[in-house]
């Protein structure tokens, strides 16, 4: 293995000392332009790599910000980093990308990871729940800045930006019972985030405002895919008294109990109407297309970074809190659009 470039050996190869290479590499003001430029191509030329680390130690400030979430392939999520990125970089700024997969221990290991790395600061979208949230609490009380966006926790310190979920779970099942929907069904997938308990919430507001009982055995958990979506709906056909309608919190759940109730050659939006949440690029190009709440993730991803860099920005980098609620847009398709007959 190759022996790595050190500023002794730049200080070395031009006859200055450690001392001067190093000011000349940071920029001091104190050395000439020349000797700068000199420092800077004989650098180059012998390939000479800055120890990050050691910078961000010495400055305070690494230029890195850590994004975790619990899966980079959901397009939910690579859309909110791109919103991210888009924000960041220009500014400077390079995002480090880890992936929890939901294990919430592998999420502790990775925060503490991303600490020890010196990052300026932690983006997250968390697999932990309110109740658990001390957990985490050691990590999070850290001078480094965090900001919650989609799933979040309640510290009095922390920032966050989220979507309105109870607005967005009472829409889709108001936008249900004006299509004349009389049973609606909700499909949640982990009632202790806070994020499903509000949509839980909103559709159960939904309907108690419209005169409709809330009916414990249309409400089903279930995991975000299209096999677990196929037996919620076989469960829910097989009541005594199936639903007529759907409300699902998770788009590819959904996609499974369109799949259902398709093989049951059952009418979809004449006989039962569906609408889900997130808005998942797959909903426009289904057949029929799915109504779906968006979730602006993109715009997520950007203000998340705008809460970052407004922390950074004040003096010492202090802690707010600051609580940013994005507006739930339904999307209204023809899962949803039942044809209205005279």
């Amino acid at each position: 293995m190759s022996k790595k470039t050190t500023i002794y050996d730049i200080a070395k190869e031009l006859q200055i000392t450690a001392a001067t290479v190093s000011r000349a590499l940071n920029n001091n003001p104190r050395i000439s332009k020349n000797t700068r430029e000199l420092v800077l191509e004989t650098a180059s030329r012998m390939n000479y790599k800055q120890n990050r680390l050691a910078l961000a130690l010495k400055s305070g400030k690494s230029n890195n910000v850590g994004v975790v979430v619990p899966y980079i392939n959901r397009s939910f999520f690579s859309s909110v980093i791109r919103g991210i990125e888009d924000e960041l970089y220009p500014k400077g700024y390079h995002v480090i990308i880890s992936q929890t997969h939901e294990d919430k221990e592998r999420e502790l290991k990775i925060i503490q990871n991303l600490l020890n790395a010196q990052v300026d600061g932690i983006l997250i979208s968390t697999s932990y729940s309110n109740d658990e949230k001390d957990k985490l609490e050691p990590v999070l009380k850290k001078t480094t800045p965090f900001i919650f966006f989609d799933r979040k926790l309640n510290f009095p310190d922390i920032s966050s930006v989220t979507i309105d979920d109870f607005q967005g779970g009472f829409d889709a099942t108001k936008h249900l019972i004006d299509q004349g929907c009389k049973r609606i069904a909700h499909f949640y997938v982990n009632n202790d985030l806070e994020l499903y308990q509000n949509r839980l919430d909103g559709y159960k507001s939904a309907l108690l405002e419209n005169g409709l009982e809330f009916k414990p055995e249309y409400v089903i958990s279930l995991k975000s895919d299209m096999e677990a979506g196929m037996k919620a709906a076989e469960r829910l056909m097989k009541l005594p008294l199936p639903p007529d309608a759907i409300f699902s919190s998770t788009d590819k759940g959904l996609l499974g109990a369109i799949k259902y109730l398709q093989s049951l050659s059952i009418n979809i939006p004449d006989d039962f109407c569906v609408v889900g949440f997130s808005n998942d690029p797959f909903t426009q190009f289904m057949e029929p297309s799915i109504s779906s709440v968006d979730q602006s993730p993109v715009e997520m991803g950007r203000m998340a970074a705008k809460v970052f860099l407004e922390q950074m920005a004040s003096e010492h980098a202090v802690k707010i809190n600051k609580e940013v609620i994005l507006p739930a847009n339904l999307i209204i398709r023809k899962s949803s659009s039942k044809i209205q007959k005279k």
